[in-house]
């Protein structure tokens, strides 16, 4: 009895041996990255078409790159609904959870993500002024731990403006933003520098949150020739509002980019933010598979630019098409 207790006890300790081993097999697999599955944290700044847009090419682009949701990706998706203090909570979040990458939408965001962590990798998008932001140092030498892709193309503003000021003749154009959005701070100093070089004058009217944008946007009412919005999250957020009063008071309204001329505004020179969100998710798949580091990867600017014209919305605002100007923008009649 004694003899065949003793038999049985090896035999366990070597069954649970072999177990053990299995296990450990298990996990070197698990750890050797054949089949791990990616967490990545996505901060939004704010609900509204472009970032939205810009996320799903993000998430487009990975899967392209055989990162595919549910299979060996997971997204962890929270939006800062436009509050300055969400984002910083989001980031810290994301440190505790060691998620594997962070992609950051906006501004905002990608200023809260870099105070939070300087190892995580970040990608950023929908960034106007990645330098001014400290976000990097150069294009071309972005930080140890972070990278991503620009809104700001150098022509897309100048193209717009001179727009209005030559092609409209518009002597006072108003301008509503967020004075504590550092990137619409950078845009509104260009604008007036381009208005004031066309022979126009700015005239600027700064909210702090979208309770006040459509106020704003009667303040200019009988004030200007035309208004501008810049990519400012707080205005276009409240868009409608805006448009709104363009529409009852004949004001032409142009816009910093497409998705929101889309919704209602005359005419904007811009990209699709569906390809740049894509552009930096080709980046995070580079990041991912190991092929570099994000101080390897320089910002990009958008691949594209075009002078886009809403019908529709002219003709809501009482503004009249010129034969000429297809020539030099697309006409864009709906969808």
């Amino acid at each position: 009895m004694k003899k065949s207790s003793k038999v049985m006890g090896v035999l366990l300790a070597g069954f649970l041996a072999l177990a053990g081993c299995s296990s450990g097999a298990a996990n070197n697999n698990a750890d050797s990255g054949d089949k791990k599955q990616y967490v990545i944290g996505l901060t939004q700044y704010a609900p509204h078409t472009s970032l939205d847009a810009a996320t799903e090419g993000f998430k487009k682009a990975l899967e392209d790159e055989g990162f595919k949701e549910g299979e060996n990706v997971k997204y962890d998706f929270q939006n800062a609904q436009g509050e300055q203090s969400n984002t910083a909570t989001i980031a810290q979040n994301f440190v505790g959870d060691k998620v594997d990458l962070i992609f950051a939408n906006a501004t905002p965001s990608a200023m809260a993500a870099l105070n939070a962590t300087k190892e995580i990798p970040i990608i950023f998008t929908s960034v106007t002024d990645p330098v001014g932001a400290k976000l990097v140092e150069d294009f071309n030498k972005p930080g140890p731990n972070i990278t991503g892709t620009t809104d700001n193309h150098p022509e897309a503003t100048s193209t717009t403006i001179n727009f209005i000021t030559k092609e409209l003749g518009a002597k006072k154009i108003g301008v509503i933003y967020n004075s504590g959005e550092q990137n619409s701070v950078v845009q509104v100093e260009k604008v007036k520098e381009l208005a004031e070089s066309g022979g126009a004058e700015l005239v600027e009217v700064s909210v702090s949150n979208t309770s006040e944008v459509k106020q704003a946007a009667e303040s200019l009412v009988d004030r200007v020739d035309a208004i501008y919005i810049p990519t400012d999250n707080t205005a276009v957020q409240a868009l409608d509002a805006i448009i709104s009063v363009a529409n009852n008071n004949k004001i032409p309204l142009f816009v910093g980019e497409l998705d929101s001329m889309k919704a209602g505004a005359i005419a904007a020179s811009g990209f699709d933010y569906f390809d740049l969100g894509y552009q930096s998710g080709l980046m995070a798949a580079k990041i991912l598979k190991g092929e570099k580091k994000p101080s390897e990867i320089p910002v990009e600017l958008p691949n594209s630019l075009q002078l886009v014209i809403n019908k529709q919305a002219a003709e809501a605002q009482g503004l009249e098409i010129k034969p000429e100007w297809e020539e030099i923008a697309d006409i864009y009649e709906g969808e």
